[in-house]
């Protein structure tokens, strides 16, 4: 079974005990978050429901592991001939979740 799930401006297409990584949530390491934006449901046998926006009564309940950050991107810039060149870095907060379970309607 999978689901589409929608949080922090990005959509994420998720299984049961799989490792995601989102946009950073406040919420302690070891707690249980529950997503109630669903856009589909689909899986094994089970006719696949888009929902319009949302999937009606779905949800995704999942188990936070940590709060991380990803690999540092560089950001460089540089105009040729004019000696001016720009350095910078980034490194996107995140938060690590295991998917426990996924209830259509």
């Amino acid at each position: 079974m999978f689901a589409v799930i929608r949080t922090g401006g990005k959509q994420y297409r998720v299984v049961p005990n799989a490792i995601v990584k989102i946009e950073k949530l406040e919420v302690e390491e070891g707690s249980t978050v529950t997503f109630d934006e669903v856009l589909a449901v689909g899986g094994e046998g089970i006719a696949a429901q888009v929902g319009a926006p949302l999937v009606a009564g779905a949800t995704v309940t999942a188990t936070v592991v940590a709060q991380d950050r990803l690999a540092k991107i560089i950001i460089f810039k540089k105009r040729r001939r004019q000696n001016s060149r720009r350095k910078n870095g980034h490194r996107q907060h995140v938060t690590v979740l295991r998917i426990a379970e996924i209830v259509a309607a």
